[in-house]
């Protein structure tokens, strides 16, 4: 049985500082000054004993703590002692051999390498690059190293474009371009080139990976990258309910968090290739920055003051936003300082920590939905450190606390309004899948140490950011807090007043191994969290009705709603609107809107007008009935693989030879499907009456690659590489309107 759950309203600042300074505030959760935590009626505390070691007491029960190589010295005995069990959590994620059902059929994979969690024990890509960006590569860099070279494989088909690349992990209709974020390798990579070895084979990698995605993901009409958000690859929990058993729509869609990345990656190419003075640094460079525009245009949704999570097919705005992609945005300079403010206090919070997505599906289960995840968490702490948000800063370190504390281990997620590891809902119940030291987990809880609270950066520089709402249970009489690393020691100095809402550095000092940090106070002049947003956005309505009627569409729909035409607003629609016919083809897609004005997910398209099909297998002929721009797509079955994973998305290249023009190559994907389906679409241009002949040329996909030998899932692995579909149709239709 379904119960409800309540949607906060917006309350005063001193609310939401309660995890360690509002002692009485206990439904919001607290942490008292000799170290315990209270939430919702749990409780959890920490032993310290004399010898270094830690017992933490919790709903879970008692879990003892090992002395550790780091440690931290605060006047909290819980705080020391949950720096110390998530050093704990990652000994037992460093492992000698690694393994999943997928994999050479379960068997142990010898590899030197960071297990993702416990229910996760191999390396995956998003996972280990994110853990290693976070704090992992300054811990144990020969690790870090041997794990991300797992992660790249060559070419073993001899035909295909050889190269070393990034491998993207089995997805979403059959993996890549369906999913296109693997880019983040490059993210952790970037930490570990004083090793030559390990630099030469990052270059190599890097531009062989950025020239394949630019070849097969951008689209330079839109000015971005295709492809799934990253870490949100359960399709119906973010995508609309239909992308279940249909991708195309995610396949033609362009993620927030997966171009940033690939502006990261654009970046750090220009860099390398000015330090080896190589002349395509200038290229590097230009697309980074054009990409960056492209981003800004795209996302930024004035009316929410906030960037959404992704747009669909021709840049469709969708009204939906996730923290992992807002934070990037911030976090890598794509956002400049006004909307990097602004976009932070527009995303919500509630008291138990801040939504990976928002707003929620109703009708979904919990785990990327109504979830809180701790390296989104992480990274959102970053995010607001960037702009000096003090009630962020503060509200995330005290969710990835709390969490730890009470579930005595670094978890890979919890709901959102309980924090609770499992909430049981009938079908809505969850997480589905909840990993306890959850590699991400791990390493974010880490970073909220040493980088948030002791602001320990990449270069060594000491930058604290710490709320003051984390001084009295910090210091409490003590003058100072002291974090120890590889021999060396960070002292942070209480502030002689405190006039502020968050603790920056007034001076430093150097003393052998050890930096002395003097604190102040700083008013950081941020907004109070906003908790006024509703949980949840409105339900997804049906596709249109749509008809000719003359010299105009009549578009029929449920109710009230918005209407948009190929990608492009055309306005509120209540039960029919007519749309003047200004194109040969449209295709329409309603949402239905909420409380504030929240639009939901967008519905199926309804398509009407023109559309050729030339049946038959390969090699088809058609001649333009006029001149213009045109799109092509194919009506095919690909049942190489189930649509929510595998590695066998069919890509290929369609080659355009019109009598009197140069040929056009356009690359097509066919992903996994449910029966028959329509291809990704191809625009091309023709001249009126001249005969044009198609043909498929064989593009790339995931299982071509020498590490897929290993790949013993679904087809596409140690059988060999599989990139076909059957084709049973072309498809051929005037481009729709485009927007510009």
């Amino acid at each position: 049985m379904s119960r409800p759950v309540r949607v906060w309203r917006r309350r005063p600042l001193a609310w939401l500082c309660a995890a360690w300074l509002c002692a009485g505030a206990v439904q919001a959760g607290t942490v008292g000054a000799k170290g315990e935590v209270s939430w919702r009626g749990q409780s959890a505390s920490m032993s310290a004993n004399a010898d270094g070691s830690f017992v933490l007491h919790s709903p879970q029960g008692d879990r003892a703590i090992g002395k550790q190589p780091m440690t931290v010295h605060t006047a909290s005995p819980l705080f020391d002692g949950l720096f110390a069990m998530a050093q704990d959590d990652l000994r037992q994620d460093s492992v000698s051999a690694i393994r999943d059902g997928a994999y050479d059929h379960g068997a142990e994979i010898p590899c030197d390498c960071y297990a993702t969690g416990a229910k996760w024990p191999y390396v995956w890509t998003r996972d280990l690059s994110y853990s290693i960006d976070l704090v992992l590569w300054r811990l144990d860099p020969a690790r870090a190293r041997q794990s991300l070279r797992f992660k790249l494989s060559d070419v073993r088909e001899s035909s295909a474009t050889q190269g070393l690349y990034v491998m993207q992990d089995t997805g979403s209709g059959g993996s890549w371009p369906i999913s296109t974020d693997r880019v983040v390798w490059f993210l952790a990579a970037r930490h570990l080139l004083d090793d030559p070895s390990f630099a030469a084979d990052t270059w190599r990698a890097l531009q062989d990976t950025l020239a394949q995605d630019r070849l097969y993901v951008f689209d330079a009409s839109v000015g971005l990258y295709r492809g799934e958000t990253s870490f949100l690859d359960w399709r119906e929990q973010t995508y609309p309910a239909w992308t279940e058993k249909d991708v195309r729509f995610i396949g033609e869609s362009f993620a927030l968090s997966t171009n940033v990345l690939h502006y990261q990656a654009l970046q750090l190419a220009a860099q390398l290739a000015e330090q080896r003075h190589d002349a395509a640094a200038a290229d590097y460079r230009a697309q980074a920055a054009s990409l960056k525009r492209a981003i800004n245009a795209r996302f930024w949704r004035a009316d929410r003051g906030m960037y959404m999570s992704y747009v669909g097919p021709n840049a469709m705005p969708v009204d939906s936003y996730d923290l992992l992609g807002i934070a990037l945005a911030v976090t890598s300079g794509v956002a400049d300082p006004v909307k990097a403010t602004q976009t932070l206090a527009n995303y919500p919070a509630w008291p138990a920590g801040s939504p990976v997505i928002w707003p929620e599906r109703k009708d979904q289960p919990v785990y990327h939905n109504r979830a809180i995840w701790p390296f989104v968490s992480a990274y959102a702490l970053r995010a607001a450190r960037t702009v000096n948000d003090a009630p962020r800063i503060a509200h995330e370190m005290d969710s990835i606390l709390r969490g730890a504390a009470l579930a005595a281990s670094n978890m890979e997620n919890y709901e959102l309004v309980t924090q609770a590891v499992h909430v049981d809902e009938g079908a809505l119940s969850g997480p589905v899948v909840n990993s306890p030291r959850q590699l991400w987990s791990v390493a974010g809880y880490l970073d909220m140490v040493m980088g948030g609270v002791f602001g320990l950066g990449e270069d060594g520089r000491v930058e604290p950011k710490l709320p003051a709402a984390w001084l009295a249970p910090l210091f409490g009489e003590q003058s100072r807090i002291t974090l120890t690393v590889s021999g060396k020691r960070i002292t942070l100095v209480r502030p002689a007043t405190l006039d502020g809402d968050l603790l920056v550095a007034a001076s430093r000092q150097r003393e052998g191994d050890e930096t002395i940090v003097q604190l102040k106070a700083i008013r950081s002049g941020a907004k109070a969290l906003r908790t006024d947003a509703p949980l949840y956005g409105p339900d997804m309505p049906a596709a249109p009705v749509v008809t000719q009627q003359g010299s105009s569409w009549r578009v029929t729909a449920p109710g009230k709603g918005v209407l948009y035409r190929d990608g492009r607003r055309i306005g509120p629609i209540d039960g029919a609107l007519s749309v003047p016919v200004s194109a040969t083809r449209g295709c329409f897609q309603l949402t239905q809107v909420g409380e504030g004005g929240l639009e939901s997910l967008p519905s199926p398209d309804s398509c009407h007008g023109e559309e050729t099909r030339v049946a038959g297998a390969s090699g088809w002929t058609w001649r333009a009935p006029a001149s213009g721009v045109y799109q092509a797509a194919f009506a095919y079955v690909n049942d190489h693989g189930p649509i929510n994973t595998g590695v066998s998305a069919a890509v290929k290249q369609l080659v355009v030879q019109c009598e009197g023009a140069a040929a056009q190559r356009v690359p097509v994907t066919m992903p996994h499907s449910v029966g028959s389906q329509r291809s990704t679409s191809a625009s091309f241009t023709a001249s009126a009456g001249a005969p044009c002949h198609f043909s498929l040329e064989q593009g790339f996909n995931m299982s071509y690659l020498s590490h897929n030998a290993h790949y013993t899932g679904e087809q596409g692995g140690a059988s060999g590489a599989v990139n076909d579909a059957t084709v049973e149709a072309l498809l051929l239709s005037p481009a729709g309107t485009r927007t510009p």
